[in-house]
């Protein structure tokens, strides 16, 4: 199958089959200790931060959602054009295709032609990596959309099952090391769905990464993009393992936690965050920033005027609950308790944290 035709296909079974992982994202397991008297007023609550360089409004970035095709063009400008209209941050789709077929690099480029003073980060895959891509071809994603920083994503389920998937991994934390010290951006390791370990966070941050966006269980799955294409080329095989992975990760408010723990740098949530009350728990529990895709995704094809007001909506509400919580600015948030219970709890106790340790923050 092509680069393009898979592209194509993600877009659409993104947009019309069931994608969703089972398991939560460990956000209903955590609450934010409400302050009847906060002493501070709605109006004064700042919700602006900078990230990579670039100031932004809220700390809120519209996840790498796509590239490459025709239809990509269009979604990305329509994402472009909003994220420059609400100043928060905008990541691209894999820039492999554009790389190996410069004639579609366009698709990527109207993302920094729409949005000429927002935050926009580049994206390369691990795979490419091992294969032999370094240096030259990160520098090149990045100046194809005047990138303020790289990601590069981490998707070993989503080959593993994939028709025809890259599964080389080999001497990647090297690699990252390379790109590291001579990129000459900040370089943010990025998971697809299935989130990042303490183990995995602690040797990526020895290796100089600048941040990680978490991208856990809990939104959508690429085992389960991959069993629906896998089903339409009659793959029988890749079908079954799509269907028995779908669930595989780490739910995203567990991964938060071992990020945090274990980087010294930003650390961007994602991965099933769908209003402002996930994200203002997200950066309660330490997160920098918010990732989204998929919801904007489906936004964005209804056009410019809905996903704007998505946005905006979502931005409000996690204002609303920094106030509730009497924090005035992001850093305060950061440190306001937040209550965490059940299954998220009993992860957190498995894995060596202490989950009373977040409910005792702010006193």
């Amino acid at each position: 199958m092509s680069i393009t035709k898979r592209k194509q296909r993600h877009i659409r079974v993104s947009l019309e089959e069931n994608v969703d992982s089972d398991i939560p994202t460990g956000f209903g397991d955590v609450s934010l200790v409400h302050r009847a008297v906060p002493e501070i007023d709605l109006k004064d609550v700042d919700t602006s931060t900078e990230l990579f360089g670039k100031r932004l409004s809220a700390p809120l970035i519209i996840s790498a959602i796509t590239g490459g095709t025709e239809e990509a063009e269009k979604i990305n400008r329509t994402l472009a054009t909003v994220a420059g209209r609400l100043r928060i941050g905008i990541g691209v789709g894999s820039q492999r295709i554009a790389i190996q077929q410069p004639e579609v690099e366009r698709t990527f480029r109207v993302v920094r032609d729409a949005a000429p003073d927002a935050l926009v980060i580049s994206n390369i895959g691990c795979p490419q990596l091992s294969l032999g891509w370094g240096v030259k071809e990160a520098r090149k994603a990045v100046e194809m959309v005047e990138a303020d920083a790289l990601a590069v994503h981490m998707n070993p389920l989503q080959e593993a099952v994939q028709v025809g998937g890259d599964t080389n991994y080999n001497g990647i934390v090297e690699k990252i090391k390379t790109l590291t010290s001579d990129l000459g951006v900040p370089v943010v390791m990025k998971e697809t769905g299935a989130g990042i370990s303490f183990e995995d966070a602690r040797r990526l941050d020895a290796a100089g990464v600048a941040g990680f966006e978490i991208s856990g269980l809990g939104g959508t799955s690429w085992a389960a993009v991959e069993h629906h294409i896998a089903r339409e080329v009659g793959e029988e095989r890749r079908e079954y393992l799509g269907k028995a992975l779908w669930n595989w990760g780490i739910p995203t408010a567990c991964s938060l936690v071992e990020v945090r723990a274990a980087s010294r740098g930003k650390v961007i949530a994602s991965g099933g965050l769908r209003n402002g009350l996930d994200a203002a728990k997200a950066l309660a529990l330490g997160a920098d920033a918010v990732g989204v895709a998929k919801p904007f995704l489906q936004k964005a094809v209804e056009g410019e005027e809905a996903l704007e007001k998505h946005i905006e909506t979502i931005i409000t509400e996690a204002k609303i609950c920094m106030f509730l919580t009497g924090a005035r600015n992001l850093a305060e948030m950061r440190s306001v308790p937040a209550v965490v219970t059940g299954w998220s709890a009993e992860w957190l106790r498995a894995r060596g944290f202490d989950p009373t340790h977040f409910a005792q923050r702010g006193r």
